[in-house]
């Protein structure tokens, strides 16, 4: 389409853009990215703020007293376990209707834990005596029809005797006697059977009422009034498989697991030092019971089991241990100083050639010189420097510093 001169051209002009747009344009971008810079900085900077102030985490260790006479051999650590730990199951699957016992009560050999519902074996137990009762009542029928059966036998044989009576009579009546005594002996049996019958019925009423084994402390309650329960496991979460577990407490004794490469320090009857988690500063005499002939290829360990020469009530099973298996020789000659106390040999560091151990107080670090002289299995004895019951850092970072706030791994 052809353009008329007279028509106006495109107006090429409103296409420009004038200086202060542009201007206004590059001082936006320029602030844009200063801002960018600036959020940058400031989560930089509080990374950096929040890293200075995050508190060192570190293990510790209770320094212990160290003992004297004997000489330890050997470390190792493990748990209170009881030798008679029962759970206790019903021989039957039922519903519980009662129970009878809570969480750490004493119970006596044969207490009554709990019961079942036995409307159905209580029945079969009426019909089987209602069987004895019938069986009883016929025997009595039987014996009184067998004595006059007797009376009308003695008759026949005297009237046929005195020629008045044919034999067939007399033949007849020494068959009734026989049959009577027939019934009576077949009755005697079915009660026999019956007492058999009563007795099953007897002992599935008796399976409903679940006893305590042995005397002992219920540490556990696993069912509750109206749950089922089952000797074995019927699937789907709905069935208990246990009503309680009972623990002998005069039962508890240690088990460790030694190196086998130390096995052969340790003897049955081995005097051993023992101490609770729970109570660091109680020294628990104890002796070696028995070294399990086997040993655990995975770990490279045999089990150990110590018996306590005294039981305390203060030793709980599963309790965490730690033991020391004492030789005969003396800690250390005549004359010479005793050490202090014994800690953890990682709990000692070495700077610029002497032996130091930071402790921890209040959540504070305190850098402690140490003299320390032999070890024991895997503390190391400390002459000087270090108080029995003093909290001692054992793991934690290589640039701690005294004074140092630190936070203590639970």
């Amino acid at each position: 389409m052809a353009t008329s001169p007279n028509s106006p051209g495109p107006d090429l002009g409103s296409l420009r853009i004038h200086e202060g747009q542009r201007k206004g344009r590059k001082t936006g971008r320029v602030f844009a990215t200063i801002g960018a810079l600036l959020g940058v900085l400031v989560i930089v900077a509080g990374g950096v703020l929040a890293f200075r102030n995050q508190k060192p985490v570190v293990e510790v260790a209770v320094a212990q007293k160290a003992g004297t006479g004997r000489a330890a051999l050997l470390n190792a650590s493990g748990y209170v376990t009881p030798r008679r730990r029962a759970t206790i199951a019903a021989k039957i699957t039922g519903r519980v209707t009662a129970v009878n016992f809570d969480e750490g009560m004493h119970v006596r050999e044969g207490f009554v834990l709990a019961t079942l519902d036995d409307s159905d074996v209580r029945r079969a137990l009426d019909s089987a005596v209602a069987d004895r009762d019938t069986a009883h009542a016929a025997i009595e029928d039987f014996e009184v029809q067998l004595k006059n059966a007797i009376t009308e036998l003695r008759r026949a044989q005297e009237l046929q005797a005195a020629g008045v009576q044919s034999q067939e009579t007399l033949d007849n009546a020494r068959t009734a006697a026989d049959s009577l005594r027939a019934k009576i002996a077949l009755a005697k049996q079915q009660v026999i059977g019956t007492q058999a019958r009563i007795a099953e019925a007897q002992q599935a009423v008796d399976n409903c009422v679940i006893r305590a084994p042995f005397d002992g402390i219920v540490v556990s309650k696993d069912a509750q009034v109206g749950e089922m329960v089952s000797p074995i496991s019927a699937g789907g979460g709905f069935t208990r498989t246990g009503i309680a577990t009972i623990v002998d407490m005069n039962s508890n004794e240690i088990e460790v697991d030694v190196n086998e490469a130390y096995i052969a320090r340790v003897l049955p009857g081995q005097p051993v030092t023992a101490v609770l988690d729970a109570y660091p500063d109680w020294q628990i005499p104890s002796q070696v019971r028995t070294v399990i002939p086997t040993a655990d290829r995975q770990k490279a360990t045999v089990k150990v089991r110590i018996s306590f020469l005294k039981l305390d009530p203060r030793i709980l099973p599963d309790m965490g241990i730690k033991v020391s298996f004492l030789g005969d020789e003396p800690e250390q000659k005549s004359g010479a100083a005793a050490p202090v106390t014994r800690i953890p040999q990682d709990a000692v560091r070495d700077e610029n050639g002497k032996k130091i151990v930071f402790t921890v107080k209040e959540g504070r670090l305190e850098r402690r010189a140490v003299t320390i002289g032999g070890t024991r299995g895997t503390d190391a004895e400390i002459f000087a420097g270090i108080s029995a019951g003093d909290t001692v850092v054992v793991k934690g970072p290589a640039n701690l510093r005294d004074g140092e706030t630190v936070e203590i791994k639970k």
